[in-house]
């Protein structure tokens, strides 16, 4: 069966065995597979703390209406209320374009407006200087590239790092996989020597879990409290984790998480 970087197509629901695989990495942990996210929601970072390894999804289409070139800032004191940051792209393939080879439409604007609205929305912040942290770490890349993917990768291992994540980042086009969606996620999952797929609740409404069983590697699904009785996670789903590093600082932001993790606050079965 042909091994690819990249792929489009849709998987097959039929179980079939699982090629051999060149490792890529240490075996053990749990992965997640995710896109390359502008300063990603609550639910995204929660799930990719809770994971040993993060594979970055960059060589797939990017989707104009989801978050890899935007978030959306909340309010300090009102999360309620929010605005889009956005950085215009450029998709030199129109439609079909990859996120990898998407490019800034005017640089140095972006750069002006993240450092503008970041610090407008969280500049007061008590723990501003750990919001600072993350934010130059997007003005250097913004500096250095009109890459959307590396900035936004950026703006991602910024906060995993703020939040004293020791895990792994492997990028998703380095590393072979089949065709077929759910088949090239599982053979990611393989070859990084994974030994648990964390899988959130958009990606479980279309993952086809037979290539994962046919690796022996069972899909964890992720999922947030919901609710106004947990006031951090309410938001979670919508705004950038921005608004919670803010509102509640890096270290208590970590226990949060970390909690989660230990208590394993991804359960197998339909929810």
């Amino acid at each position: 069966m042909t091994l690819t970087g990249a792929s489009c197509a849709l998987a097959s629901t039929a179980v079939s065995s699982a090629p051999e695989l060149p490792r890529v990495g240490p075996p053990g942990g749990a992965c997640a597979i995710h896109q390359p996210n502008l300063f990603p929601r609550l639910s995204t970072l929660a799930k990719l703390f809770a994971a040993d390894r993060w594979i970055v999804l960059d060589d797939v289409q990017f989707a104009r209406r989801d978050y890899q070139h935007r978030a959306r800032l909340a309010a300090l004191d009102d999360p309620g209320l929010q605005q889009w940051l956005t950085l215009p792209t450029h998709l030199p393939h129109g439609r079909p374009t990859l996120i990898n080879e998407a490019r800034l439409v005017d640089q140095r604007r972006s750069r002006r407006t993240v450092e503008l609205l970041v610090r407008q929305y969280y500049g007061r912040s008590h723990h501003w200087d750990a919001v600072r942290e993350v934010l130059g770490a997007v003005l250097d890349a913004l500096d250095t590239t009109d890459h959307l993917a590396g900035i936004a990768r950026a703006s991602t291992t910024a906060l995993l790092a703020a939040l004293g994540w020791t895990g792994e980042v492997l990028d998703s086009r380095e590393i072979p996989a089949r065709q077929g969606r759910s088949e090239r996620l599982a053979d990611l999952a393989a070859a990084t020597g994974s030994t648990h797929y964390l899988c959130g609740t958009g990606g479980l409404r279309y993952l086809d879990t037979g290539p994962f069983e046919a690796h022996d590697i069972p899909v964890l699904p992720f999922c947030t409290p919901v609710g106004t009785d947990v006031p951090l996670w309410q938001w979670s789903r919508r705004v950038s984790s921005l608004w919670a590093l803010s509102k509640i600082g890096p270290g208590a932001l970590a226990n949060r998480l970390a909690s989660r993790r230990e208590a394993r606050f991804f359960k197998p079965g339909r929810y």
